[in-house]
């Protein structure tokens, strides 16, 4: 399954709340018009702490996550860039959107994510990750998939999973390359609450864990989210 993630920035004369609104009551019926779409969740920042890692924040700040299932990326790029909708999202998105990056990823799951109901009482934690400057992608990737063996031995892990990015638009619709949008992964990963969080990474294994990040990560920018499913 591929999966088309927008990384959302309000626009500044939009306060908090109405733009979790719009995006929420009005724009997210828009999109869910998409052709072949599988599932669509949107995930609203309220968190911007780290929580549990010592590791460098990128210069990401989002106020929001999309992510928008389809069986592959063809079916993706056509229903956002040639479908009778894509000219009325644009247009759309301008409304309340400052800043808009796209990626695609593969998906990955590693701890299976509970079902919805139950979802909705946990607390997710979304990071970006970059990796370092002198791991290949190649190298990254085999990493970072020998780093799920180690995050399943945590303590109060309740879902994981990791989000490839193998395709990246700074803007809409114009595909870039690493260096204009240097994202390597997205994690997810879901808990009871802050306390189980943060005791997961100061645990013995959770230290492993981190130890084990910074021999391919460079920097892990997080993010607390409240995710709503619309499709």
């Amino acid at each position: 399954m591929s999966v088309r993630m927008g990384l959302i920035r309000k626009k500044a004369d939009w306060n908090v709340e109405d733009f979790r609104a719009y995006w929420r009551d009005k724009h997210g019926k828009l999109a869910a018009r998409a052709p072949k779409l599988r599932e669509y969740w949107q995930n609203h920042v309220t968190d911007r702490l780290q929580r549990g890692i010592q590791f460098a924040r990128g210069p990401w700040d989002f106020d929001g996550f999309s992510q928008l299932s389809f069986d592959d990326q063809q079916q993706a790029d056509r229903a956002f860039n040639q479908s009778d909708m894509a000219a009325a999202l644009i247009e759309d998105e301008n409304r309340f959107i400052g800043h808009l990056h796209i990626v695609t990823a593969e998906q990955r799951v590693v701890v299976p994510v509970p079902p919805q109901e139950e979802r909705a009482r946990l607390l997710k934690r979304m990071s970006t990750l970059k990796r370092r400057p002198d791991v290949s992608e190649e190298d990254f990737r085999r990493e970072w998939k020998i780093h799920g063996d180690y995050v399943q031995k945590m303590p109060g892990v309740a879902g994981y999973r990791q989000n490839v990015i193998v395709a990246r638009e700074l803007v809409k619709g114009e595909p870039c390359g690493y260096e204009d949008l240097p994202i390597d992964g997205i994690v997810e990963l879901w808990f009871e609450d802050t306390e189980t969080l943060d005791a997961a990474f100061s645990s013995p294994e959770g230290k492993v864990t981190m130890q084990h990040a910074t021999t391919f990560i460079d920097e892990i920018t997080a993010f607390v989210v409240e995710e709503r499913r619309v499709v």
